[in-house]
């Protein structure tokens, strides 16, 4: 009967480890196999003072290395573009523009978990096992320097499906992604932005 035992629980262990392990495979397989995407999202922040969770919703396409778009539509509209040498912010409440060279911001920010290349040099993943019928994988960014301590990915047929992300000022981002379609024709101008006439710009 101790044999028994004995043997269910190493059995148990293995499969447990062996589940833990299918969120990195998936999530390489995701790096590996799509190099564009685009879909919709929803982002609730919610932050460590325990005030009320800010909530938004809006939709997202990438394509590596490097290019995103990233749009809130609701509560409030802003676009964040990049073209993989540059990034956009603009918010068209106040008409104003921010511009800044891409750099090495995006391998010390979430959007490289989506859009990054080469993404295990800016970060190191390890198994954060299952739940909720996804398999998650933690992606903790190499650099001190950034604004977020770890990033955790639950990912469902190759695909991530949420994201957590826990940033060094107390705050977790929580955002569901949906109707994901990969390696889907992007068009052209899709990762391009031109600043509205009349708007204000900031940065290079």
């Amino acid at each position: 009967m101790r044999t028994h035992i004995l043997i269910g629980g190493l059995l148990s262990a293995f499969i447990a480890q062996s589940a833990l392990a299918l969120g990195i495979d998936q999530f390489r397989v995701f790096l590996q196999a799509t190099k564009q995407a685009r879909g919709s999202f929803t982002q609730t922040v919610m932050a460590k003072s325990g005030r009320k969770p800010q909530q938004s919703a809006g939709t997202f396409a990438f394509a590596r290395p490097g290019k995103f778009r990233w749009s809130y539509d609701k509560p409030y509209k802003q676009l964040l573009v990049s073209d993989g040498r540059k990034l956009w912010s603009f918010d068209p409440d106040l008409n104003q523009v921010t511009v800044r060279k891409l750099g090495d911001a995006l391998g010390s920010s979430p959007a490289a978990l989506l859009a990054g290349d080469a993404l295990e040099d800016n970060f190191t993943l390890i198994d954060a096992g299952a739940a909720d019928g996804l398999q998650f994988v933690e992606a903790v960014p190499v650099s001190k320097e950034g604004t977020f301590q770890s990033v955790r990915i639950g990912l469902k047929d190759n695909l991530p499906r949420m994201m957590e992300v826990r940033d060094n000022f107390g705050q977790t981002t929580v955002i569901h992604l949906g109707q994901i379609e990969g390696n889907v024709a992007l068009p052209a101008d899709t990762f391009r932005f031109t600043p509205p006439k009349g708007a204000d710009v900031v940065g290079e």
